[in-house]
């Protein structure tokens, strides 16, 4: 049975100890706050009405006490009651907490479509939130994946009463990023996310449905029924959108965070995780919201925390996919939060303001450190030039990886053929339970197949980090007028584990821009750049660096079927012989930030 919306009040008695661990973004120079323990009372559905008269329904927990608080609001659609252990610990601890499914979903009104109303809504959510009577008239937003855009697609809207935002493993662009990356359609996300979507708006369509009275005359009894099922169609019309827009056009410009960063007008702390699928958008958003978000206070506000997993691994796993990344590497990330919040909302006006803006999560050492800045100014932008006799195919192959240019080289070849595509083995990925694993896994069996070339160091005598931005520079050609190309970073250690780091895809019609795709000339040599995003690794003495270069990442991405068919509704697939160069004159290369 259906929730029924209600405003029933009940009292939870609810403690929280002092956090005995130093804030991860307290300022060095602000007064401790005082402890806070208080008992919550809890609201449920609490109704807000949006403009044009849909009622969005909230859970709100609040501190037991007289007196006003500061807001935190989720807005989410994925059951506002997911978020009730959290928002009893911030509410004991001195905060008004609202939970509301967003619009279309659980307990709010209206229709469903990903992205096309929370800037409205979230702007009368958040001046709603201010005005309640227990409210001090600061709110603050926190949530992650799809609630970190419900967050930013709010704070383009400029409500005058949002004090910061909290978006944790969210992209910036809701086209590359999200639904595709450079070009290729991010189907296993984009799948298994829609399903579970859907679900909840088939049981909306199944309970709306129901009509027991008007089925009672219906003869003979075993007639009746039941339930009258319930189509499948426009159950998801949005997917249907989203491959019906491979390019990067104004259905996706419309809400695209990153060419609004001017109208975010609030401190950004953001939250991203090595292994997660968001992580370029994370990124980008601390990076340019530095320089354009739209006030100076905005732009000297901005914190960014980059933990483990992410999609792939929560903040308190020390375990992430086949890797034991040690004691240090979980988090209270919610301790984090509720200790920045602290600062911008309840202490003085510089409070966070005065500590190192970004901590990143070392992997290879397995260490937090503190940073100035992303990308770390230190780090040295390096190239690792690509090598071999022309037979780079497979681990075996004679592909090698330095920082000595290419002289008279040959090419490496192979063939890729979309019906035998090489498979997606751990890696960001979301949503749900994935056969081959999420995160770092063994690629051994991937750099198996003569379809994918590695090259690869020598074993590092000395340590060698790595911290910043990756980039795939190469020289190709292909026999097909449309396919893709893959890298993926990889640290090889000395007991033969391939361990994944950082992988990115580039779809040959997208080479020089994401809104006008071109076909290629079957034979013609084309510079491309593969964007790999970030990682944070040092190389440990007797580790290699290895690099994998192919045409497909199956089934994180689509298939490219080589033919340059619309990829939303193309069936017929080519083989194609796919082409690396590197010598002088096509010095490929791998752009690595070493931190010396």
């Amino acid at each position: 049975m259906p929730r029924k919306p209600a405003n029933r009040r009940k009292m939870v008695p609810w403690a929280v100890s002092t956090f005995a661990a130093a804030a991860l973004f307290a300022a060095a120079s602000a007064k401790a706050l005082p402890a806070e323990s208080y008992s919550v009372t809890v609201e449920d559905n609490v109704v807000a009405t949006m403009r044009d008269g849909v009622k969005l329904r909230a859970d709100i927990y609040r501190p037991n006490a007289d007196g006003k608080f500061p807001v935190l609001l989720v807005r989410t659609p994925y059951d506002k009651r997911g978020d009730k252990k959290f928002a009893l610990r911030a509410a004991a601890r001195g905060y008004v907490v609202i939970a509301q499914d967003v619009r279309g979903r659980f307990e709010s009104e209206g229709d469903w479509y990903p992205f096309k109303n929370e800037s409205q809504d979230g702007y009368e959510t958040v001046e709603w939130a201010a005005a309640l009577p227990y409210s001090d008239g600061k709110v603050g937003m926190f949530g992650g994946s799809y609630v970190g855009a419900t967050q930013f697609l709010a704070a383009i809207a400029h409500p005058p009463h949002l004090a910061g935002i909290c978006p944790e493993v969210t992209a910036s662009n809701y086209h590359d990023g999200w639904t595709y990356q450079g070009g290729a359609f991010e189907q296993w996300f984009n799948e298994s996310w829609t399903t579970g979507l859907a679900k909840n708006t088939l049981q909306r369509r199944v309970e709306a449905s129901g009509d027991p009275p008007g089925w009672m005359r219906i003869l003979p009894l075993t007639s009746y029924p039941v339930l009258k099922p319930a189509s499948v169609a426009g159950l998801a019309p949005y997917f249907s959108d989203w491959l019906a827009h491979p390019n990067y056009d104004e259905y996706w410009k419309q809400w695209s965070i990153e060419d609004h960063y001017g109208q975010i007008q609030v401190p950004v702390f953001g939250i991203g995780a090595w292994y997660d699928i968001f992580l370029g958008g994370t990124l980008r958003n601390y990076i340019r919201l530095k320089t354009e978000a739209g006030t100076e206070s905005s732009r000297r506000g901005q914190r960014l925390i980059v933990y483990l997993g992410g999609h792939a691994g929560g903040p308190e796993n020390q375990k992430i996919g086949q890797v034991d990344f040690g004691k240090e590497a979980p988090v209270d990330m919610e301790a984090a939060m509720l200790d920045w919040y602290d600062g911008l909302l309840k202490g003085p006006g510089a409070a966070s303001r005065t500590e190192k803006p970004v901590r990143i999560f070392v992997m290879g050492r397995n260490t937090w450190r503190d940073e100035a800045d992303w990308p770390l100014a230190r780090a040295k932008a390096t190239r690792y030039f690509l090598h071999s006799a022309g037979a780079a195919n497979g681990a075996a192959g004679d592909g090698s990886l330095s920082t000595v240019v290419p002289g008279t080289e040959k090419s490496d070849h192979y063939v890729y053929d979309p019906n035998d595509a090489v498979p997606t083995v751990g890696g960001p990925l979301c949503c749900g339970p994935f056969p081959a694993g999420l995160g770092p896994q063994d690629q051994r069996a991937v750099e198996s197949r003569n379809d994918v070339l590695v090259f690869a160091t020598p074993a590092f005598t000395s340590d060698l980090e790595v911290a910043g931005p990756v980039t795939l520079d190469l020289y190709v050609s292909s026999s097909a007028v449309d396919t893709d190309f893959t890298g993926k970073l990889v640290d090889l250690w000395p007991n033969g584990f391939a361990q994944n780091l950082t992988e990115g895809n580039l779809r040959l019609r997208y080479r020089n821009s994401q809104e006008k795709p071109e076909l290629a000339r079957p034979g013609e040599t084309y510079h491309i750049m593969v964007d790999l995003w970030a990682t944070s690794n040092v190389f440990l003495a007797g580790h290699k660096l290895r690099l994998e270069v192919s045409s497909s990442n199956f089934p994180r991405f689509d298939r490219n079927l080589n033919t340059g068919e619309e990829q939303g509704v193309a069936t017929r697939m080519v083989k194609a012989t796919n082409a690396i160069y590197h010598d002088k004159a096509h010095p490929s290369a791998l752009l690595l930030p070493i931190v010396p």
